[in-house]
């Protein structure tokens, strides 16, 4: 009998936050895959579990996903293959029967690498059994560390990564508050961006939500210029 397939949200960083279903399949699985983005890297989501759950009787897999996007087909063709290699170490385990859990810091369905697999399993086993268990968002641990709300009533909402929009000038015009993420490469364009749309003051940058060197500025151009982490957006609440 094929093995089930857990993929696990542990939530933005504070481990208090890891929802008691998580808590529960991370404790019965036998073996754990872990994402990480570079080869000599660490992972931070199993840190996050760490704090709270002994692994000292799990089996941990660790899966290197290049962490970078990218048209080039030659860059295309080494990330296939770093996927594809996660994709036939999962299906070994599962193969023998064993379940597995895959965590992801935040939500698996939110920017969450492991979807970059999903499909592949399937094709390879459209039977398979995986079970998706949502965690908190760093969106959602970003606002309540801000004290914002992210939407009442009639109010529209935009998410997007910054790193990779062209022009936010059109979602700062019709969206009520703006989502941000992956600022830390283009944080001085956005500043831009804010100040002609008469928004800066509105803003508020939050790095690394619910972890122990967490940061909410509201004064956000005090940041202009500075190298910021890569877990870090801005909310702009109108």
């Amino acid at each position: 009998m094929t093995g089930t397939l857990y993929v696990i949200g542990v939530g933005p960083g504070d481990p208090e936050l890891l929802t008691l279903k998580a808590a529960r399949i991370i404790r019965e699985v036998p073996c754990i895959c872990v994402p990480k983005g570079r080869e000599e890297g660490s992972s931070l989501a199993l840190s996050i579990v760490k704090k709270i759950i002994s692994l000292d009787s799990k089996n941990i897999i660790e899966a290197h996903f290049p962490m970078r996007k990218t048209k080039k087909s030659s860059d295309m063709s080494e990330l296939d293959t770093k996927w594809n290699e996660t994709v036939a170490t999962v299906m070994g385990v599962l193969d023998s029967g064993t379940d597995m859990a895959f965590i992801t810091i935040g939500d698996p369905t939110v920017y969450s690498t492991f979807f970059y697999l999903y499909y592949r399993l399937l094709e390879l086993n459209p039977s398979l059994t995986i079970e998706i268990v949502p965690g908190i968002s760093s969106i959602m641990a970003s606002a309540a560390r801000a004290k914002i709300s992210l939407g009442l009533a009639d109010e529209k909402i935009a998410v997007l990564p910054a790193t990779y929009a062209d022009d936010i000038s059109a979602v700062l015009a019709h969206f009520d508050t703006v989502v941000l993420m992956k600022v830390h490469k283009v944080f001085d364009r956005i500043i831009l961006e804010l100040d002609k749309a008469g928004l800066t003051n509105k803003a508020v940058y939050i790095s690394r939500a619910g972890m122990d060197d967490e940061e909410v500025i509201h004064n956000i151009t005090m940041l202009r210029g500075k190298e910021l982490n890569y877990f870090s957006m801005v909310i702009v609440k109108k």
